[in-house]
């Protein structure tokens, strides 16, 4: 895709949120977005404050969840709370979990996010309307608009050759916690291509092509330059690749080079 579509995607994208918020606004009541990959939602974060007419929140199920669904709140709502803040459950996201899992464990394949994925996808439904998917011990938990929940609950009921049904959790209140490997390593300097090469087992030479093509984010938020210094902590995603927390720092080698610690999410 050329420049110009990407630039007029954003722009329709930010003409969309400006929409959401100037709406909510002016009928006092909460408007929503549609799930939100990483790019979008730097878009909606990096819009000038003066352009917006509300705050906004954005939650994806559970507390690292990648895709978001943004909520415009108007003030109105906050002061009739008494609230500074607002916890998901009073915004009411227009989502829900669901649940996959095999109707025989002893005979279902070891399925992969992208096994779940293209089934979904393979119902004609459009990504903006799924948020994550987690999968653990054979079971998935997905996150689904309102709108395809009854269609995914009867539909969904295949996956690649393992027969599943699909059920609504009485909550989306989901307590996970991603499963990571820790590795560490040495650099000449906590440089955000270091930390991907040590992440990804590649050249910061191949690698600093993801960074300076906007593939790269840093707790949320694009990150171009290859020479971006991470804060112990953060967490970086790589689209189409993965994630990892920089755990931390440890002693400096004789050559002067750096332990680092980070924790990669399998």
């Amino acid at each position: 895709m050329g420049s110009g579509n990407l630039e007029k995607d954003q722009y329709l994208l930010e003409k969309r949120f400006i929409e959401l918020s100037r709406n909510a606004y002016q009928r006092d009541f909460i408007t929503y977005s549609d799930f939100l990959n990483l790019n979008e939602q730097n878009i909606l974060h990096t819009l000038p404050k003066e352009n917006l007419f509300t705050q906004i929140l954005t939650f994806g199920g559970y507390g690292m969840a990648e895709r978001q669904m943004a909520a415009f709140i108007p003030d109105a709502l906050y002061l009739r709370c008494g609230k500074k803040e607002l916890d998901p459950a009073l915004i009411r996201y227009p989502f829900k979990a669901l649940q996959v899992l095999p109707l025989n464990r002893k005979f279902s394949e070891d399925l992969t996010h992208r096994d779940y994925l293209g089934s979904i996808l393979n119902l004609g439904i459009d990504r903006s309307k799924t948020g994550d998917i987690l999968i653990e011990n054979n079971t998935a938990i997905l996150f689904a608009h309102d709108d395809i929940v009854s269609f995914l609950c009867s539909e969904l009921t295949r996956i690649r050759h393992t027969s599943v049904k699909t059920e609504e959790l009485p909550s989306f209140d989901i307590q996970y916690t991603p499963k990571y490997e820790e590795l560490t390593g040495t650099v000449a300097s906590v440089r955000l291509d270091s930390l991907l090469s040590l992440a990804f087992s590649s050249s910061r030479t191949k690698l600093s092509g993801l960074i300076e093509g906007g593939r790269v984010f840093v707790n949320g938020k694009l990150i171009t330059s290859n020479g971006y210094q991470p804060n112990e902590g953060d967490l970086i995603s790589v689209r189409k690749m993965g994630k990892f927390r920089f755990a931390g720092i440890g002693n400096k080698t004789r050559k002067h080079r750096i332990y680092v610690r980070i924790q990669k999410y399998i």
